[in-house]
């Protein structure tokens, strides 16, 4: 399944894991981490890609089955290794003995973090994959887009979906990876508006045409071009690919059939066996550049990455600097170290009492505050001649404080 050379994997796995790991340690609620999301409306056919690339069935089913982000990392694994698998949300770790448990652990995860039925919730699922047969790739896979509520979800359903998928792909630093069936209108297609709402110019967009045994007799051309970048261009292009249907599912045919079959396809097909032999078709071929957008949108995402956390270890320095030094390891200085503090806390109560100037941070006390803000009143009411006998001047509040 995977041609890259022993060079280029050793390039690959360095960078990949260097995200991950951050990821993991929770650097991405302070700062963005490059990605792949991947983003498509309802039975776009998003699930089969992400079986086909990671080799293990996830939740398929009608209606909203992706319930949760899904962080699925894949690490290539050298030949006569064994499988491995492990979930990980919230506190929750749990290695995977068989990958037939996959798709029932993810929907036990779900449950626990969106509750039972249909809704959906912000919080990832992490799923990461060692075997010989899958790419060194992360994606982040997200729930389809739907347009109506049907029973037993919220009435706001497709919007919610929405802001989950926009937290996602408005960061400069994710691709979105788009699915869409090759049998319906490209232009239609709500997960492409989306990307483009905040890629306009496609710098950070990839196309997945799927489903291109669905397409009607005579229509073929038209894919072709969208797959040649020649209807709607993104930078990054489009690929298509030939996973399995719900037939074949139900036939129990195996992923590593599946994939003989999709190449037979696009070779014998007429029209799209070109697309196959000039590296755009195929599920191999997908995870191959995959790989390579991850890497090469790692390394030029990783300056600006240093410097955002300096930037926040500098700010966190700072806010430690201003708290001054923990307690003491010995007991009995502990007891000093507390008495200091209580004196020090009961000197500055005595001195706002007074209305002594008191300095906290970066802010000063309420009387300096308000004596800036009197000075600026009483200026006000001299400039327009309101004042009055009966009304007190700005200037008499300002000394009553004073």
């Amino acid at each position: 399944m995977n041609t890259l050379n022993q060079q280029y994997e050793e390039k690959v796995r360095p960078c990949i894991d260097l995200i991950d790991s951050l990821r993991s340690l929770g650097v991405e609620k302070d700062l963005a981490l490059p990605a792949i999301a991947v983003i498509g409306d309802q039975s776009s056919g998003k699930s089969s890609v992400l079986e086909a690339l990671s080799g293990v069935a996830l939740p398929r089913g009608s209606g909203i089955v992706t319930r949760c982000p899904l962080e699925l990392k894949m690490k290539r694994r050298r030949e006569g290794e064994e499988w491995y698998g492990k979930i990980s949300y919230q506190d929750h770790e749990e290695e995977i003995e068989d990958p037939a448990d996959v798709d029932r652990m993810i929907r036990e995860a779900q449950v626990k973090l969106a509750g039972v039925g249909v809704g959906i919730s912000d919080d990832l699922i992490s799923l990461e994959i060692a075997s010989p047969n899958v790419p060194d790739l992360t994606l982040i896979d997200l729930p389809g887009i739907t347009r109506v509520a049907v029973k037993g979800q919220p009435e706001n359903i497709g919007e919610q979906i929405k802001r989950l998928i926009q937290k996602f792909i408005t960061k400069q630093e994710t691709i979105s990876l788009v699915v869409v069936p090759s049998n319906v209108d490209i232009a239609t297609t709500e997960a492409l508006k989306m990307a483009q709402e905040v890629d306009p110019n496609g710098d950070r967009t990839l196309g997945i045409l799927t489903k291109p045994d669905l397409v009607d007799k005579g229509t073929e051309e038209s894919v072709v071009e969208i797959v040649h970048n020649e209807v709607i261009h993104l930078k990054k292009g489009y690929m298509i690919v030939r996973c399995r249907g719900q037939k074949e599912i139900t036939e129990r045919v195996s992923l590593t059939e599946a994939t003989e079959r999709e190449k037979a396809f696009f070779n014998d097909h007429l029209h799209f066996n070109t697309l196959y032999n000039d590296g755009h078709a195929g599920i191999p071929k997908l995870a191959e550049k995959l790989t390579l957008e991850l890497v090469l949108h790692i390394e030029r995402s990783l300056p600006r990455l240093e410097e955002q956390i300096e930037e926040k270890l500098a700010q966190t320095q700072a806010e430690l600097d201003r708290y001054g030094c923990g307690p003491p390891a010995d007991a009995a200085e502990r007891v000093f170290f507390l008495i200091d503090k209580v004196t020090a806390f009961t000197h500055d109560a005595i001195s706002l009492t007074t209305g002594e100037e008191l300095k906290c941070g970066d802010k000063f006390n309420v009387f300096s505050i308000l004596r800036k803000e009197f000075g600026k009143w009483n200026a006000q009411l001299d400039h327009s001649g309101h004042n009055s006998a009966c009304v007190l001047s700005g200037q008499d509040l300002q000394q009553q404080l004073e």
